[in-house]
């Protein structure tokens, strides 16, 4: 039986939108579990996820205070389905990102992270998937906020999705 997860990162709410778009309501409540790679801002975001998901896998980002560092680790890991994956807000640049991310968790297969709010698929050399689901909230030089679903089934990362959310201007009934 596959495993469902949604990827989050960067909400920073309530700075950059009032609250999460509906769809990303829909997906928490679709998901087996729910990673969020970081840069929450407000403990009350944090509070719902944890009521609302079955499961939650999180980190703390850069823009993330004292409340939130206590609550949340600096580089989060767990295994789901065989899968080794880790979740961290920053990895660096993009450039030689790869690279480093091999040397830094050579013990994942999946690394999920934040910080840039742009949606990133790679495989580094040495095998580690690294996934960056954007922003759902602060699509910043991006065309759409995103957030991104992928399952797991039997060791094996399958169907990793970007989901374009509507913009928050647009009624979601409307667009």
């Amino acid at each position: 039986m596959p495993i469902r997860l949604l990827l989050l990162a960067d909400t920073h709410l309530p700075r950059r939108a009032k609250r999460l778009p509906d769809r990303v309501w829909t997906e928490i409540d679709r998901a087996d579990v729910v990673v969020h790679a970081g840069d929450w801002v407000d403990e009350s975001t944090l509070d719902a996820l944890e009521a609302r998901s079955r499961r939650l896998l999180a980190c703390w980002g850069n823009n993330d205070g004292d409340g939130l560092r206590a609550r949340l680790p600096e580089i989060a890991r767990a295994e789901i389905d065989g899968v080794r994956l880790g979740v961290v807000h920053e990895t660096g640049p993009a450039m030689g990102r790869e690279k480093r991310a091999d040397a830094a968790y050579p013990d994942l297969d999946l690394l999920v992270f934040g910080h840039s709010h742009i949606p990133w698929d790679t495989t580094t050399p040495g095998g580690l998937r690294l996934l960056n689901p954007g922003s759902p909230t602060d699509r910043r030089r991006q065309p759409d906020r995103t957030c991104m679903t992928l399952e797991i089934d039997a060791g094996i990362i399958r169907s990793v999705d970007l989901i374009r959310l509507p913009d928050p201007r647009v009624s979601e009934k409307d667009g």
